[in-house]
């Protein structure tokens, strides 16, 4: 079945194979590769006439991963949410992160990405590889990236019994946290946002979200293509080895217990390397000297030739020995779908090559041609003097789409919820959940200010008094204008929910960038779910994206940029469904952003309705009350109410402002209080039983402190919307009159204490 036919290059027999040995030359090359393609390669190599090499097989099996070639999603992504265009968007899906206009001279760029399996497996790895991934994505743009945000998902960290195989979520959390600080804080490029969840679903297969913003030229920007027939590709960057081999792979099925032997899969980083490799990559874009510029990351050589030709409607020669290597003795298609890490690779007009090579020179980096563009849309790999590899780009990149059959869930609306005994003692516990209390313990490790551009930091307020802001804001430019960024997801409303979890994680995403006075202005999607082979799995997916697609295009917000990780699933449990999402906000003047602290000058005003709707709540969590009522949206309201939020901060002193979310009315003003002063409340305007007014996540909420309630309350009602004057900011206790009194003293100890007590400092 196996036959060396040139130098480590062999022939793998599949013209002859029945269907049992198609699965095992599968399973035994590593290829992940069902029946159905495995069949396809056949009927693809016998109309050939000859059979295929055991590089060619590889490459196509990167290339046929789910992580390449999203091949069970874009099906139900084009249906839902492709298409949703604005004038400013300049480039978006298609590239390896979106470009989106900043200002008349310039872009800025944003990419999320996922790097769930290998952080699995080996925490600290996994996610600096992804820290240096997703800086890649940006570069490739041309950009210059300036802002790091880092979406975690862990397991419940008091848990004791483990299944066989499995790392403590508090073990995995430590890993993350250090390997996102490390390679983030030494390439220099802060880590502005975030955020830090926990579920029971996450013990098996943590998640691990990074996302970039950069900045760019306009006239400066590069496309991920090759630029015309004759460029030379360039190879610049690390030396490759045989770290990240079947990456992709490895990141397209469930983990096991045996995953854990998979380490060869998890890439290596080197930070070192990144940071003079971004300088030289950005001199000669600003040289004007490449054509195209594309990362290497999932399939390595494999993939970004392939795809840099195919985007181009050209193909490529490959000079696979003029790679350079870490290791000697590596085999052709070790060195071909190696995803080993700091590696870009360039498309150079012959006559400015000598002149980019010079570039990298300089900056102590390694560069080396290793082939050329050519007008056939195929790829051909030569190995020593020998032609090893010949595949059709539309076969490679074009053959494999599913459009999965899948089953939605019924939800039965059920509220079993009612008043506890002790509102205040509900808010204290409320306080101190892990997700909810302090992230001091993992924002403080990160450099948050390197680059001097971060304007609103994630943590806001009087000093050694901080609490947690909605956004950060990074001045990208030498302008007054601005960046605000966010991330959001509620995986406990998603997880009941798909489909309004989803929706309410939109709204919130949106309420925290209208929250610092900022457009909202774009948004990219990481989607983290189960095995798509699994009809349930897949309908959580669908309902999750139409939700998504029909909040954007009501709302009219473009998804410039995603990615979706399937198949984070163990024979124990599958992730709740994570629709984590990244929004971008445009600050016309950074000199009137708002934070979140209150500032002792004003009064307290509540935009927004407040509704029974307690699914997936926190309050449910810590109560241990039962509710499937989801909080319900509308993308219309959304944007009536956003358009007025904007609208009051220019009309009106806003002194701070909090978007509601987990524990509702009562969790945001204790968070303001934490960062600034006491209030005192009154909610008898309001509907409903108290503990409804206080802990209900209804969307579309913010508390504002302003200089004149009742002017307020008159412009926004004038909008006919909901909005309510409820107290006044001042002293040192939070008072809601006919609920509770409690110090902010109290509350700040009890939130701070409630991650440090499972981390230690």
């Amino acid at each position: 079945m196996y036959r060396e036919i040139y130098p480590q290059v062999y022939e793998i027999n599949v013209i002859n194979a029945g269907d049992e040995d198609l699965m095992k030359i599968s399973d035994e090359l590593g290829l992940a590769l069902n029946l159905n393609e495995m069949r396809k390669i056949k009927d693809y190599f016998t109309k050939k006439g000859r059979n295929p090499t055991d590089i060619e097989l590889q490459s196509i099996a990167q290339a046929w991963s789910e992580h390449c070639c999203y091949k069970s999603s874009k099906c139900y992504l084009r249906e839902y949410l492709f298409g949703i265009e604005k004038d400013y968007v300049i480039s978006a899906i298609k590239e390896d992160a979106g470009v989106v206009e900043f200002d008349n001279e310039y872009a800025y760029v944003v990419a999320l990405e996922s790097h769930n399996h290998p952080s699995a497996i080996e925490p600290y790895g996994g996610a600096s590889t992804g820290i240096g991934g997703i800086l890649r994505d940006v570069l490739c743009m041309g950009a210059q990236p300036i802002a790091l945000v880092d979406p975690l998902f862990f397991g419940n960290l008091d848990i004791k019994d483990l299944p066989k195989g499995v790392k403590h979520p508090l073990y995995l959390l430590f890993g993350v946290v250090a390997g996102i600080r490390d390679y983030g804080n030494r390439v220099g490029i802060p880590t502005v946002g975030g955020m830090v969840f926990f579920d029971e679903s996450y013990v098996t297969n943590c998640l691990v979200n990074v996302g970039c913003v950069g900045i760019v030229r306009k006239d400066r920007i590069v496309h991920s293509r090759v630029g015309n027939v004759g460029d030379l590709f360039v190879l610049v960057g690390g030396a490759t080895g045989r770290d990240g081999i079947h990456g992709v792979t490895f990141a397209s099925k469930e983990l096991s217990e045996k995953s854990e032997e998979e380490r060869g899969a998890v890439q290596l980083g080197n930070p070192i390397m990144k940071e003079p490799l971004i300088h030289a990559c950005l001199e000669v874009v600003e040289k004007g000297l490449v054509t195209g510029m594309k990362d290497l990351g999932g399939g390595g050589l494999s993939c970004v030739i392939s795809e840099m030709s195919y985007a181009a409607n050209c193909g490529a020669e490959v000079y696979l020995d003029k790679v350079h290597l870490k290791e000697e003795g590596m085999a052709p298609w070790e060195i071909y779908i190696s995803e080993s890490q700091e590696r870009m690779m360039l498309t150079v007009n012959p006559k400015h090559v000598d002149e980019v090579l010079d570039v990298f020179k300089k900056w102590d980096v390694p560069a080396v041609v290793v082939g050329k563009a050519i007008p056939d849309k195929v790829v051909r790999v030569y190995w020593k003097g020998y032609k090893i590899y010949e595949l059709d780009l539309d076969f490679l990149l074009g053959a494999v789409e599913y459009c999965r059959p899948y089953v939605v869930k019924r939800i039965e609306r059920i509220d079993e919820t009612s008043k506890p005994s002790d509102l205040k003692g509900v808010l204290l516990k409320m306080l101190e959940h892990p997700n909810v209390a302090c992230r001091e313990w993992v924002i403080r490790q990160y450099d948050h200010e390197v680059r001097a551009c971060t304007v609103l930091k994630p943590l806001q307020g009087r000093i050694n008094r901080e609490t947690h802001g909605d956004c950060a804001v990074i001045k990208p430019t030498d302008s007054w204008r601005g960046l605000a960024l966010t991330t959001d997801v509620n995986p406990w409303m998603t997880k009941m929910d798909p489909f309004w979890g989803t929706a309410s994680s939109f709204d919130e995403m949106v309420r925290n960038l209208v929250a610092v006075n900022s457009i909202p202005h774009s948004f990219a999607d990481c989607l983290n779910f189960g095995n798509p082979e699994k009809p349930e799995r897949m309908g959580e997916f669908v309902q999750s994206v139409r939700a998504l697609g029909w909040m954007a295009r009501g709302f009219g917000l473009p998804c410039v940029s995603g990615n979706v990780s399937f198949y984070n699933e163990t024979p124990y449990s599958a992730v709740a469904p994570t629709p984590t999402l990244m929004g971008i906000g445009i600050v016309e003047d950074i000199r009137k952003v708002v934070s979140s602290n209150f500032k002792g000058k004003g009064e307290i005003v509540l935009v927004g309705e407040t509704l029974k709707e307690f699914g997936g709540s926190l309050y449910c969590a810590v109560t241990g009350q039962r509710s499937t009522v989801v909080p319900k949206t509308s993308p219309k309201r959304l944007k009536r109410y956003v358009n007025a939020m904007l609208q009051a901060f220019k009309e009106f002193k806003v002194y701070a402002c909090h978007d509601l979310a987990e524990g509702g009315l009562a969790v945001a003003l204790a968070e303001m209080c934490i960062g600034g002063f006491g209030c005192k409340v009154d909610l008898s305007e309001l509907r409903g039983e108290d503990y409804v007014k206080l802990f209900s996540e209804s969307n579309t909420r913010w508390l504002v402190e302003v200089d004149n309630a009742e002017d307020f309350v008159k412009f926004m009602k004038s909008k006919g919307l909901s909005v309510y004057a409820i107290g006044v900011v001042e002293g040192d206790e939070i008072v809601v009159k006919n609920c509770f009194r409690v110090s902010v003293e109290e509350v700040e100890k009890v939130w701070r204490n409630g991650l440090v007590r499972f981390t230690g400092w």
